[in-house]
């Protein structure tokens, strides 16, 4: 596959970066839920926050490498369908990874509970204390959360089939052996 058919390595290793931190951020998320109530938790909270607020920092990362590097074209085998389908997730994915952190920091905010980063970096509220607004906020994180994970397992998914069935070398797009 020729050079100009692949992602910029930058964006590669971006990709690999952030599909493990996501990964690990949504476990992490779902393991820190299921905890009683203490300082610990807490804790560890404040942990998921982090890595929340440094997947929204490197989605900006991303989206701004994307503007300068671009992206590869499809393969020409496609058809148009798959193409707006594979248009159509990318979007999703960009727009779930914004969403979910973004959310995160509403609930925390609703919750007048303050996001701050490493211990020492206190971040804005994004909103005002509204404890009746925080539940709300808390479903729809966890709702977001629940539709990342969706996406990321279809695309996933959509990667393997071109790579294992279709054999159309899309996956090599994003690798950085040549």
């Amino acid at each position: 596959m020729k050079a100009n058919h692949r992602y910029h390595p930058s964006q590669i290793v971006m990709h690999s970066a952030m599909a493990l931190l996501i990964v690990l951020t949504f476990a992490f998320g779902k393991y820190v839920h299921g905890l009683p109530l203490s300082p610990a938790k807490f804790q560890l909270l404040s942990y998921h926050k982090w890595a929340g607020m440094l997947v929204l920092l490197l989605v900006a990362i991303r989206i701004l490498l994307r503007l300068l590097k671009g992206a590869p074209p499809l393969p020409a085998s496609m058809s148009p369908h798959a193409r707006l389908a594979a248009h159509a997730g990318h979007l999703a994915l960009y727009a779930l990874m914004i969403a979910v952190p973004l959310s995160g920091w509403l609930m925390s905010s609703a919750y007048d509970i303050p996001v701050v980063m490493f211990g020492i970096w206190q971040l804005p509220d994004l909103i005002a204390a509204a404890p009746e607004l925080a539940p709300r906020l808390k479903g729809l994180h966890e709702l977001l959360n629940n539709a990342l994970l969706l996406t990321v397992v279809l695309h996933v998914g959509a990667a393997l089939k071109h790579h294992f069935i279709d054999r159309d070398g899309l996956l090599q797009r994003m690798s950085l052996r040549r």
